[in-house]
């Protein structure tokens, strides 16, 4: 991993690593206007028609929790001339729903479900482009509190090498949690077995976008800093920021 400017990092505190796994879907249904979705009816169909499906599989002993996420704000992406070069889609992504699993080793019965098969076959019909993975995460700040009122994050990295990926993930992570107040992260790097453009998607959360949104757009250091290890180590970042769908959460 090539540092840039390590002066201006902060140390990262994190918790106890745990063995939950993780389906990710997301799809790109509606299109956008700048950093807004645009108005979609297929995308309102494909969420009132996921709901249902996440409650199915929350009921599930081996699934702690499944939620659907609608794209609020997708601020500008780091990278676009590596994404061209490496004949990568922009992340666009309207929809995400997130399963979360008491353990790795469950994820291959969830997938095999038929709430799960039923999910994925609605975003595929609806999507112009979808993206799943089965991943683990192999560091956490904390838990991320699908609370109905907090602004969430899905950032997805693309990097051709998965420890340097998230090697400047755990890097540049403390500028997050000082300057932000970042009270959530978990990292999430899709299983050896699966592929996809994205080599690490990170997920967290802040309770207002005033907690995070200005130091975004107007702190040097996110540029010089955070942006600047993101290039020097090949990394392209594309976050897209979500609302929680009302009633599409639930935990067993």
């Amino acid at each position: 991993m090539e540092i840039v400017n390590g002066h201006q990092a902060a140390t990262v505190h994190l918790t106890t690593q745990t063995d939950n796994g993780f389906l990710l879907v997301a799809a790109e249904i509606g299109g956008w206007a700048g950093p807004f979705p645009l108005l979609s009816r297929a995308r309102d169909r494909a969420l009132a028609a996921a709901g249902p499906l996440c409650a199915r599989l929350a009921d599930r002993a081996d699934v702690i929790e499944a939620t659907a996420f609608r794209a609020a704000l997708r601020p500008p992406g780091e990278g676009a001339r590596l994404l061209r070069r490496a004949g990568v889609r922009p992340a666009r992504y309207d929809i995400v729903v997130l399963i979360r699993t008491t353990t790795v080793g469950d994820l291959e019965a969830v997938r095999t479900d038929p709430a799960y098969r039923e999910l994925l076959a609605l975003l595929e019909r609806a999507a112009e482009h979808i993206h799943h993975i089965a991943a683990s995460s192999p560091a956490r700040i904390a838990d991320v509190d699908h609370r109905p009122d907090a602004w969430f994050l899905f950032n997805y990295f693309h990097c051709q090498d998965n420890q340097t990926v998230f090697d400047v993930w755990h890097y540049t992570a403390g500028w997050f949690q000082r300057k932000t107040a970042l009270p959530n992260s978990v990292p999430m790097q899709p299983l050896p077995t699966e592929s996809g453009d994205y080599t690490l998607v990170n997920h967290a959360s802040w309770p207002t976008l005033r907690a995070f949104l200005p130091s975004l757009l107007f702190r040097p250091t996110f540029r010089s800093f955070v942006l600047r290890n993101f290039a020097a180590n090949d990394i392209a970042a594309q976050p897209i920021i979500y609302r929680r769908m009302p009633g599409s959460v639930a935990s067993s």
